[in-house]
């Protein structure tokens, strides 16, 4: 049995979009420009700018 990366999930996500608690913020790496500084692709964001993070308080 293998195990398939779920495509809606980039690579800095915590959750799956709409994932109750989780909300969209601005990717760290890329600052939300979905580009690095040398012009090639944010692989944390896949270049939208954004990832899902839990949004849950204590």
């Amino acid at each position: 049995m293998s195990v398939h990366p779920d495509p809606d999930l980039k690579p800095g996500d915590e959750a799956e979009p709409g994932t109750p608690g989780t909300g969209d913020d601005l990717c760290d790496t890329c600052g939300g420009s979905g580009k690095l500084s040398d012009g090639k692709t944010c692989p944390e964001c896949e270049g939208t700018g954004h990832v899902v993070r839990g949004i849950g308080g204590g």
